[in-house]
């Protein structure tokens, strides 16, 4: 596999993350009031951003497996995290948004993993049970 070329799987995912966002966003702007909006799209903005930054720290790993890249792979896991929590620190105390909302859009990505996984399992099993036919 060429490692410069993503995986279909993750193409979608990324695809599916910004849909699903778009979505929430749709919805929570009709029904819900701007606070709770702004939650869903920073808490949002945040989740598909850290799952990027995932993607490519597992890469870069992935192409050079050696104990040195994974020790890199679980610091970058470390400053990750500390990032996020300094942002949703400073939405929380900083911003109006809504901490419901915020949570709405930190799921996400989580949403549309289980999603995502269900209609690939789904794909297979169709084409699995068509086989034996």
């Amino acid at each position: 596999m060429n490692p410069t070329v993503k995986d279909p799987l993750q193409k979608k995912l990324e695809v599916r993350n910004w849909i699903g966002l778009g979505v929430l966003l749709t919805l929570s702007l009709v029904f819900m009031p701007l606070n709770f909006t702004l939650g869903v799209l920073l808490g949002g903005l945040i989740s598909i951003i850290n799952f990027y930054w995932l993607y490519l720290s597992l890469r870069k790993v992935f192409q050079n497996l050696t104990n040195k890249a994974k020790t890199a792979l679980m610091v970058r896991y470390y400053i990750r995290f500390a990032v996020t929590g300094v942002v949703l620190y400073f939405v929380i105390t900083g911003t109006p948004a809504d901490v419901i909302g915020l949570l709405v859009g930190l799921s996400v990505v989580v949403m549309n993993i289980i999603v995502s996984a269900v209609v690939e399992a789904s794909k297979y099993n169709i084409l699995k049970t068509r086989e034996v036919k």
